[in-house]
């Protein structure tokens, strides 16, 4: 079983794919992996001999991947939340961050209706 970085990497599919499981890699970074440790990225997990996993583990170590990699992320937000930067004001209200519209599909990053100014409604 390859265990990696405290993940445990799904048998059945290929290297590369397999890879994808660690928080911080993608296919195209996992790809530069295999192809440094001088591992064929087509073969499965399953395959891997232990030197093959240590080969990877080596590689990986390269890369700032998993719980390091969400704090620092964490930590970039937080700090910009602190200087009141427009990122900022979007995270904190829950509002999309990266220019996206907003009066329709931004259902999955607002969730339930927040309050950000009390309005008086219009009317009798």
């Amino acid at each position: 079983m390859a265990r990696i970085k405290n993940i445990e990497l799904p048998k059945d599919k290929a290297l590369y794919i397999g890879l994808t499981a660690i928080y911080g890699i993608g296919q195209s970074t996992a790809k530069k992996i295999c192809k440094a440790a001088g591992i064929d990225a087509e073969m499965k997990v399953r395959d891997l001999t232990n030197e093959q996993e240590n080969l990877i583990r080596t590689e990986v170590d390269k890369y700032v991947v998993e719980g390091e990699l969400r704090r620092e992320v964490q930590m970039n937000i937080k700090m910009k939340m602190e200087i009141g930067s427009y990122q900022g004001d979007r995270h904190k209200k829950g509002l999309p961050v990266h220019g996206q519209r907003t009066s329709t599909n931004a259902k999955t990053r607002k969730g339930k209706g927040k309050v950000v100014a009390n309005k008086k409604k219009a009317g009798k």
